[in-house]
């Protein structure tokens, strides 16, 4: 591209500036920029050719080319000649001088241009721009902010004219009437001031180091009298605060003679400007240029002005900073770097002022304190070394503050402690304490509304604390013999338990670094800490909190990561173990969320890793310790009901461990004898405790368990307790609740060749013995619920212990009948209309184990146990409305989950029932019970029957095991049970009722010789049909339930064609109309598939039709008999005819409604004529005969048979 090309291209684009949309101007201002880039020179100098030329195009587009020119010349400025310097210098000071009113935007943007240029040309911009600044005359106002930037931007360039500049200017000041040319002076002198010190400060690398700062200090002294007596009383507060920015930077330069006399008139100037601006940020960024300029001349005035300095300055800090206006924190800062100033040269009085406001009663001003004193630890380490113990005694009151804003400020402060060596010092603990305190706050509870952003929750101190003693303990070297093993105090206690993930993260880290040191350093040195919890109270505590992984942000993963590292602490000989199965463990955790983790499963794995443990150490006398911790630290967790239920099972695995048969006797007995039988969670932590402790000490735990009873201690409980009735019998009852639950973990967790022989003989007469209260010695049965469930489970776990033994089929359990009654007696107690307890849920599991169990019941109990329970669970109201559960909340979620599990129970209760006789039989019988609920004329009864029926007969398939080929003699009648409920009014027994045909179809394919796995196509095709039931509408069911019918007759055997039409057809009677339709449908779809090898059994049908005409007066099931006729009739139409003809004369309405179904189709019709008409002309219709003539009867006449076996009369 040539550079004429170039300059059109520029030219079209300058042209368009006048563009008034912003959007095209920045297009504009960024396609100038992006030409420059390739050829600034030609830019530049076209962008002055085209203002040159356009004399009047108005300023915003003027600023939009000067912008461009701008940015091309800072990006290019090691490029540019001279020549295009100079004609860029000259078209930016004409641009900006043209006007004589200051127009900001255009005469800005032309003097960034200058400033741009005079990072390289600043001889060539000076040159010029001095040309307008000349003596007596006020010069631009521009012209001057150009100075200042310029000695900003280039302070080696600009300095050395800085004295020529100071000379001309100092008599214009007087001559400034304008409060906007006064500001630009005071703008300027600021600027110049901060030049000359980063001149004088960098002399070495300037180029002319024999500059000194009274070079200037004369000419500025002379600024500063003018700025201070007159400018600064001025009434407009944008000059005062001009002014004040720039004595500031000013008071450096002051010769220091001058500088002192003025401290006593200037200090109270300033400070009394506090009251008449809000915006404080440049008077305290100028007041700490002044403190710093008279500390640096060793002034004596500031120790006068000392007083009235920190009296102002302190309300600056206590008046909180607003994040969203960045002024206020600035002015924070410099407050802030004031304190700093003044704590390194009066240390004493800065503290006496500071310490007492700690005990103010305004909170601002506590938390105001600290953080100055935060800054002054952290600013003035040398003047604060030996006011340490004097600091941290004034700590104290701070610590035992409540407000969570003071908590915030004093952990800052403990940071800034920690880092310059105040926590080594006496008194240092307390506030590690406080520290430790503060990472274990609890969470706050949510609020309704939210907080005012002035409020600070407790969530945000502990998470700055959490955040603090990270940071000390991995980053602050100096704190590791501070912290490390002092954290350890806080691991067992258990008011810091919310602080334990930080604090293992924490100790984990310091025992690393002191591993590195080398190995003896990371043992624990009791002999020098007597404080510390023992190895036996550090593993029982960092094991039980693990069993809750998740909870704390995550303190398992930490704890288990804490006691590997802690391993040769604990018993050398745990090493190897743990350093292989901790890190397993941790991974566990990783990979698992709190939701998909199994808890159950978890704990087992802790529990293991616990039994390893105590194998690896293998030390009696150690484990005799250990387990002795552990029962001291169960009071601890009263009120952490998950942590201590899993602290009683590590409880029973260390016992278990435990050689000492006296230790294992007396720890059990402190456990009955101190446990809380009120809580449940505590109740199911003792048992599990037994159960586990019974594995290696089964006579023991027996032999503790009835000890107990005979106690005094059992005694004196229940004699304490009625004192107070009501109390009494509660207490009591939970007493004894506990101890059946301990028999039913003793015997599912004992070895099963020892436990089986000690069932009926101790453990079931024991648990009886609690159970039934004699009374005047009558057995009374209690209703307590929790009583009453501990038996069930206490029984559900005996079953399960004996079905498990290695004996089971030798083992006759006598009192199973006994068992089973109870049962059945708890849920026939529980009220019909609501399900409020498990008690039937866990009663069927327990009948679940129990009927597995020898002997067989027998049929009565049997009977009453499927009776008992179907009725129990399936004659339940139907659950809430969802509007009403949403209004009940929780309690409705808890019923629904509740009826979940107790269907779920019931289902394996039929089951195991059922497993027991897997046959054809069985399954009729089952279904005997089963078939009043599936027709039930109740929604929700049907649902539930017909969900029952297709998990039993998936059951019954999943388990069929056929070895040789036999009849299922019930096909048909089941089949009959469920097709029709395929049209139910609820989509859910429609779809459920497709399921139980399928299943019912497979079976009768093993028995017919078909593998389980096999596939049949038809049946398949079922499940298809099942998208056709989801809709209500009648057509599309009917059409399916057709469809159904065609499956089952294709694939059922003929043996047992007759009874399914013989059950179908008692399906006309259902209670529910689209049942009966669909049975009617399947019926004739049955016959026309299949009822061409049905012709001996016509008469019969014809009769039971006929017998359901009668029964059941509804028009669809009229049609539909009639339809069956004529189906029958095209088939065996001789046959049909016959039996019709066989019927009593004179016909009744139903039969002559089956005669008038033979006239519907017209072929028929006339074949059925011909055959009567045959029938008339070849058969003698009847004889007459007198049977009685004596009496004057009329003779009777008696039809000629007209089918072999039929006769009829007619009179």
């Amino acid at each position: 591209m040539t550079e004429s090309r170039i300059k059109r291209l520029a030219t079209t684009l300058m042209d368009a500036t006048t563009d008034k949309d912003p959007l095209v101007q920045e297009q504009i201002y960024n396609a100038l920029c992006h030409l420059g880039e390739s050829e600034p020179e030609e830019i530049l100098n076209s962008c002055d050719e085209y203002l040159r030329q356009h004399d009047k195009l108005a300023y915003p587009h003027r600023v939009i080319i000067l912008k461009a020119m701008e940015t091309v010349v800072k990006n290019n400025i090691a490029l540019l000649d001279k020549s295009t310097a100079k004609v860029v210098i000259f078209l930016a000071s004409n641009e900006m001088t043209k006007s004589k009113e200051v127009i900001r935007d255009w005469q800005q943007a032309a003097s960034n241009v200058l400033v741009a240029v005079g990072q390289r040309f600043i001889n060539k911009v000076m040159e010029e721009v001095l040309t307008k600044f000349q003596p007596g005359i006020l010069p631009h106002y521009f012209v001057m902010q150009t100075f200042a930037n310029l000695s900003v931007s280039n302070v080696f360039g600009m300095v050395p004219f800085l004295n020529s500049i100071l000379g001309t200017m100092l008599p214009m000041l007087g001559m400034a009437k304008q409060d906007h040319m006064k500001s630009v002076f005071c703008y300027a002198l600021q600027h110049f001031s901060e030049s000359i010190q980063e001149y004088l400060a960098n002399l070495d690398k300037a180029p002319d180091p024999t500059v000194r700062k009274d070079t200037f200090s004369n000419e500025i002294f002379s600024a500063y009298e003018v700025l201070f007596n007159s400018w600064l009383q001025h009434r407009e507060a944008k000059l005062r605060l001009a002014v004040v920015e720039a004595m500031g930077p000013m008071s450096y330069l002051l010769p220091s003679e001058k500088l002192e006399e003025q401290l006593p008139k200037l200090i109270p100037g300033i400070l009394a400007l506090y009251k008449k601006h809000t915006e404080a940020f440049y008077i305290s960024k100028s007041l700490c240029q002044i403190l710093e300029a008279s500390v640096n001349i060793g002034s004596r005035s500031l120790d006068v002005q000392l007083d009235s300095l920190l009296g102002t300055l302190h309300p600056q800090i206590c008046a909180p900073a607003d994040p969203a206006v960045p002024l206020t924190v600035k002015n924070h800062t410099e407050v802030l770097r004031c304190f700093t100033v003044l704590a390194c040269s009066f240390p004493d009085r800065v503290l006496a002022f500071l310490l007492p406001k700690l005990e103010s009663s305004n909170e601002r001003t506590r938390v105001g304190t600290l953080l100055i004193m935060r800054q002054i630890i952290n600013s003035a380490p040398s003047q604060m070394e030996i006011k340490k113990p004097f600091i941290l005694s004034s700590m104290k009151l701070p610590l035992q503050d409540s407000n969570n804003k003071v908590k915030r400020a004093v952990v800052q402060v403990i940071s800034a402690m920690a880092h310059h060596g105040y926590l080594e010092q006496p008194g240092g603990e307390a506030m590690m304490e406080f520290l430790v305190r503060q990472c274990a706050l609890p969470s706050d509870a949510p609020k309704k509304q939210p907080p005012d952003a002035d409020d600070l929750t407790s969530d945000s101190v502990q998470s700055i604390s959490v955040n603090t003693l990270f940071l000390l303990s991995t980053t602050v070297d100096r704190m590791n013999n501070v912290l490390w093993p002092y954290l350890l105090e806080f691991v067992t206690p258990v008011q810091f338990t919310n602080a334990l993930t930080p604090l293992c993260k924490s100790l984990m880290s310091l025992a690393v670094k002191k591993q590195e040191e080398g190995e003896n350093a990371s043992l624990i040195r009791y002999d020098l800490n007597a404080n510390l919890p023992s190895p036996y109270a550090l593993t029982t505590r960092l094991l039980v909190v693990s069993s809750q992984p998740y909870v704390g942000d995550c303190r398992g993963a930490a704890a288990l990561r804490l006691l590997n590292v802690l391993h040769y602490s604990v018993h050398p000989a745990l090493e190897q173990l743990w350093s292989k199965q901790v890190p397993l463990l941790v991974e566990h955790i990783e990979e698992n969320t709190e939701k998909s983790l199994s808890q159950k499963e978890w704990e087992e794995k802790l529990l293991l890793f616990l039994q390893e443990t105590l194998a690896a150490v293998a030390d009696n006398t150690w484990i005799c310790h250990f387990v002795t911790e552990m029962c001291r630290q169960l009071n601890s967790y009263n009120g952490f009901p998950l942590e201590k239920n899993f602290l009683y099972k590590c409880i029973g695995t260390t016992l278990g461990a435990c050689a000492s048969k006296d230790l294992v006797q007396k720890q059990l007995q402190e456990l009955l004898e101190t446990a809380r039988y009120h809580e449940e969670a505590e109740r199911e932590g003792l048992a599990s405790c037994f159960g586990i402790c019974a594995i290696n000490h089964l006579e023991e735990t027996l032999a503790k368990l009835e000890d107990f009873v005979r106690s005094d201690v059992f005694k004196k409980s229940v004699g304490l307790f009625s004192i107070f009735k009501d109390r009494s019998d509660n207490e009591v009852e939970k007493i004894k609740s506990t101890l059946i639950l301990c028999y039913g973990y003793v015997a599912v967790s004992a070895p099963k060749e020892l436990v089986l022989s000690r069932i009926e003989a101790d453990i079931l007469k024991n648990i009886f013995q609690y159970f039934n209260t004699k009374v005047l010695g009558i057995k009374v049965e209690t209703k307590d619920l929790t009583l009453k469930l501990c038996l069930i489970r206490s029984i559900c776990m005996i079953s399960q212990a004996i079905y498990n033994g290695a004996k089971c089929g030798d083992f006759v359990f006598s009192r199973k009948a006994e068992l089973v009654a109870q049962m059945v007696e708890f849920i026939k107690a529980e009220p019909p209309e609501a399900m409020r307890t498990p008690v039937r849920q866990r009663a069927m599991i327990t009948c679940t184990y129990l009927v597995v169990l020898e002997p067989h019941l027998s049929d009565p109990d049997r009977t009453e146990l499927i009776d008992t329970c179907l009725a129990g669970v399936l004659a339940l109201p139907p659950p809430e409305p969802a509007k009403e559960r949403e209004e009940n909340g929780g309690d409705a979620s808890h019923k629904e989950v509740l009826y979940g599990d107790t269907l779920s129970a019931l289902k394996d209760l039929l089951k195991s029932l059922l497993q027991r006789n897997l046959t054809p039989h069985g399954l009729q019988d089952m279904f005997a019970h089963l078939g009043p609920w599936i027709k039930s004329n109740k929604e929700h009864e049907r649902q539930r029957a017909v969900e029952v029926s297709a998990a039993l007969l998936e059951f019954y398939l999943s388990k069929l095991n056929v070895s040789t080929v036999i009849p299922f003699y019930n096909l048909g009648v089941l089949i009959a049970l469920f097709s029709p409920r395929c049209s139910d009014s609820l989509a859910s027994v429609r779809q459920d009722a497709v399921d139980c045909v399928y299943c019912l179809l497979y079976i009768q394919l093993c028995y017919e010789g078909f593998a389980r796995d096999h596939r049949d196509e038809m049946v398949e095709g079922l499940k298809a049909l099942k998208k056709g039931l989801e809709e209500p509408d009648f057509t599309v069911l009917f059409r399916t339930c057709n469809n159904i019918a065609m499956v089952i007759g294709k694939r059922v055997p003929p043996d047992q064609l007759m009874s399914l039409l013989l059950a179908m057809f008692e399906g006309l009677a259902d209670p529910d109309k689209n049942c009966s339709r669909a049975a009617t449908v399947m019926i004739n779809s049955l016959l026309k598939e299949r009822g061409a090898v049905l012709q001996e059994k016509v008469p019969d049908i014809m009769s039971i039709i006929h017998s359901k005409l009668e029964e059941v007066d509804e028009e669809h099931i009229r049609k539909a008999a009639q339809q069956t006729v004529y189906i029958l009739a095209s088939q065996h139409k001789s046959v049909v005819v016959s039996s019709l003809l066989g019927s009593p004369l004179p016909f009744d309405s139903h039969t002559c409604a089956m005669w008038r179904s033979l006239a519907t189709e017209p072929t028929l019709a006339s074949r059925i004529l011909e055959q009567l008409l045959e029938k008339v002309n070849s058969d003698v219709p009847y004889k007459e005969s007198k049977s009685f003539p004596l009496l004057g009867s009329a003779a009777e006449r008696v039809a000629t048979p007209s089918a072999p076996g039929r006769h009829m009369r007619f009179v």
